[in-house]
């Protein structure tokens, strides 16, 4: 019995009964040939790179082998010897002419054509003394300050100054201690007579040295010359013509303060002398010497008076009790009573006690006469004290002017040298010797750079 046609298995569906699975097929297949076709050229790539390096190295080996050996080559064996050029003579040449020969002059004129100076050394500094008032100075206090800056700032210039040098020319000649050293033997170093004053302003600079310490005030001179005592001399003269210096810059405030209390003095002799005239001239037109003495004068005689009144007046009543009114006692002792009375009267007018009339004329003129002298007493005693204020300030001042407030103070006496000290021979030579080895160096990469050039 067989199967039905609908039972049996369908067949496989091939390339020949779907064509879109052929297609894919074929892609699928493409994609793999340039996939193994791009391996192909990569490996190859890489095979020739291996292989021409390979034969490089190969080559580069060979070439080693066969190159012959340094000491073979020909054409070092040719080379000529290394001879001395034209320029290695120059500046040989120059060398010695630069170099050498300076060294060689500046050696032999040191130590035989060149005067041995001898240096004198001094220091000094500028000490100020500063007083107060004349209070301070009956108390004795004083202030003692350190140096002034700015008087080291002018002795530092006054001594290199042509005043300096006119002054230490005029007391001790500096041609002739300058000559000592022959000029025509040592043209460097001695000085060429008699020269001007410029020219010894010159010469002095290279015969005194001065030093300044700006922060301590101290200053330290240096003098050269061509004998120990010229040296000792010329810085003694120094010292003591800044010293003077010095002074007279003090002497100008001094002065100054002098004049001020000698002007301040003067008036005030004048306003008390005024004062005394007017009151002087008071006294004489009134007759009256002290207001306040005649006014205790009066007073007295009031008081005097008025007890001799009520004495008088006591007795009265006693003898209006005793007797009758036409006794002559009692008629005496009335009229002694008016007559008290009269003169008491009197003395208070004089007072200005008076009545009102006489209060108005005599009282009020003398009251004036009072104001006035009080007015002319205050006047005196203000010219008195201002007198006495001046006097004292005048006193301080002449005081002030007779004592040095400002003088040097020498740290350093100046000394006398015992050996010289110039010229230094070694320094001097080796100073010499190196710049002129600078010159030559100089002039040497001067003439490469220029040869280089062309």
């Amino acid at each position: 019995m067989t199967a039905s046609s609908d039972d049996q298995p369908k067949p496989p569906r091939t390339a020949a009964t779907d064509p879109r699975a052929a297609e894919r097929a074929a892609l699928q297949e493409e994609m793999e040939e340039l996939k193994l076709a791009r391996l192909r050229t990569k490996v190859e790539g890489f095979r020739n790179e291996f292989e021409q390096e390979r034969e490089a190295v190969r080559r580069q080996a060979e070439q080693s082998e066969e190159a012959p050996a340094p000491a073979e080559d020909p054409a070092l064996a040719a080379a000529p010897p290394a001879r001395i050029k034209r320029r290695h003579t120059i500046g040989i040449l120059a060398f010695f002419v630069i170099v050498i020969v300076p060294t060689l002059l500046a050696f032999w004129y040191l130590t035989e054509r060149a005067t041995p100076s001898y240096t004198s050394q001094v220091g000094f500094s500028v000490r100020t003394e500063e007083v107060g008032s004349a209070f301070e100075l009956l108390g004795g206090v004083a202030q003692l300050s350190g140096s002034s800056s700015s008087d080291t700032d002018i002795l530092y210039d006054f001594i290199q100054s042509s005043e300096m040098v006119r002054k230490v020319d005029e007391r001790l000649g500096l041609v002739a201690l300058w000559a000592k050293a022959p000029a025509d033997t040592d043209p460097i170093f001695a000085y060429q007579p008699p020269g001007t004053i410029e020219d010894k302003t010159a010469y002095w600079y290279r015969m005194v040295r001065v030093y300044s310490d700006s922060g301590t005030g101290l200053i330290n001179v240096e003098v050269s010359a061509f004998a120990p005592d010229d040296a000792q001399a010329i810085a003694s003269v120094v010292y003591e013509e800044s010293s003077l210096m010095i002074n007279r810059l003090s002497a100008i405030a001094r002065e100054d303060a002098t004049r001020y209390a000698r002007d301040e003095l003067d008036l005030a002799v004048e306003r008390l002398k005024s004062a005394r005239e007017a009151l002087t001239r008071f006294r004489n037109e009134n007759q009256i010497v002290d207001p306040a003495a005649s006014i205790q004068s009066q007073m007295g005689i009031l008081s005097s008076l008025n007890t001799q009144l009520a004495e008088t007046m006591i007795d009265i009543d006693m003898l209006s009790e005793s007797t009758n009114q036409n006794d002559p006692r009692l008629i005496q002792a009335r009229q002694r009573a008016d007559i008290i009375r009269a003169r008491i009267d009197e003395e208070r007018s004089k007072l200005g006690f008076g009545t009102t009339g006489d209060h108005e004329t005599g009282g009020q003129v003398f009251a004036d006469v009072v104001g006035e002298y009080e007015r002319l007493a205050v006047e005196l005693q203000f010219a008195e004290q201002s007198y006495t204020a001046a006097l004292a300030a005048y006193d301080g001042s002449v005081a002030e002017a007779r004592r040095q407030s400002r003088y040097l103070a020498a740290h350093v006496a100046p000394s006398l040298p015992e050996s010289p000290s110039h010229p230094q021979v070694v320094e001097t030579t080796l100073i010499v010797a190196l710049f002129a080895f600078l010159t030559w160096a100089l002039a040497l990469l001067i003439g490469y750079s220029l040869r280089d050039r062309r």
